[in-house]
């Protein structure tokens, strides 16, 4: 039988979870469940979030299934990509062992930037509009989703014995390293690993970036802001985030993580963007995205002058 067992064990928490249930017969994963209510209430905050600034829901709707199916796509592609010696000698296996994991959270987040890019040009919508919309429905999305991983008993880090750290059955650990080994405990008869609960950590960061982002929306200056800051915000947090874990893809031939490089050309992108549209002097409305700066409304003044004048 399972050791369900998962113990907080300084903060006097204890938890005895599955990682499936069945309904009629059929057996469903908690980690499915938990993607897929991720999923539902991105969406519905998104589509809340374009109802207030008069935006049209059908395009986030009609948006949400591209992105649903191409971000899957993104997330085992990337997956697949930097694990490609195994997948090279199993090539079956990129289609086959969808089931046993491997979809990586930066290759769904590129894939939909790429959709929405390609969504926005036909339908002509704002792009800019769109990602700072759908941005916050993401961020909620994540918050949410980590806890898949929590059921899963995967996306730690290495030991700690801080006062969040996190003890897992050593039999039902994905990713046990020699330190964790090392450092194991035994609780009730049973071998446990005390680890920093990494999930936990990119959850929580992700409601406060949630809390950052609504703000933002309030108060922005230009399209793209709100997308801007999420970017640089989730990049600031999932790389030390991702220093801590255990199971981390890696750039081929060295030890530098794949994500951290990302999180860090994301920074990046997302800083030097931002630059350029505070220091362009341009403002764009956040219901309709057209442009307008502080010359352009003293032409209009200028315009309206003259007409009186005229009269």
């Amino acid at each position: 039988m399972k050791n369900t067992t998962i113990r907080f064990p300084y903060l006097g928490f204890e938890f005895h979870p599955g990682q499936t249930f069945e309904i009629f017969g059929a057996e469903v994963s908690y980690y499915g469940v938990i993607i897929g209510l991720a999923i539902i209430v991105g969406v519905i905050t998104a589509c809340i979030i374009a109802r207030k600034t008069k935006q049209n829901i059908e395009d986030y709707l009609d948006f949400t299934i591209f992105a649903i199916i191409f971000s899957v796509l993104g997330a085992r592609l990337y997956y697949c990509l930097f694990n490609w010696e195994y997948y090279l000698a199993s090539p079956l296996r990129v289609i086959t062992g969808v089931s046993d994991g491997g979809l990586a959270i930066y290759g769904a987040i590129i894939a939909a930037i790429i959709t929405l890019a390609v969504f926005a040009k036909v339908r002509k919508c704002s792009f800019w509009l769109m990602a700072d919309t759908s941005c916050i429905g993401l961020c909620i999305g994540q918050a949410i989703g980590r806890w898949g991983n929590f059921f899963n008993r995967e996306a730690f880090g290495g030991y700690t014995d801080s006062i969040f750290a996190l003890q897992i059955p050593m039999s039902e650990a994905h990713g046990v390293t020699r330190d964790l080994l090392l450092n194991a405990y035994v609780y009730d008869g049973d071998s446990y690993i005390q680890v920093h609960p990494a999930f936990l950590y990119e959850s929580i960061w992700n409601i406060v970036l949630l809390v950052v982002l609504l703000c933002v929306t309030r108060y922005k200056k230009f399209n793209g802001q709100t997308f801007l800051v999420y970017l640089f915000g989730y990049g600031m947090g999932r790389t030390w985030i991702e220093l801590l874990r255990t199971d981390k893809l890696l750039v081929a031939g060295t030890s530098i993580p794949v994500s951290v490089v990302v999180s860090l050309l994301a920074m990046a992108v997302s800083a030097t963007f931002f630059t350029y549209r505070m220091m362009s002097g341009k403002n764009v409305k956040a219901d309709t995205g057209k442009k307008e700066s502080k010359i352009n409304i003293i032409e209009e003044i200028v315009k309206e002058d003259c007409k009186d004048l005229e009269k």
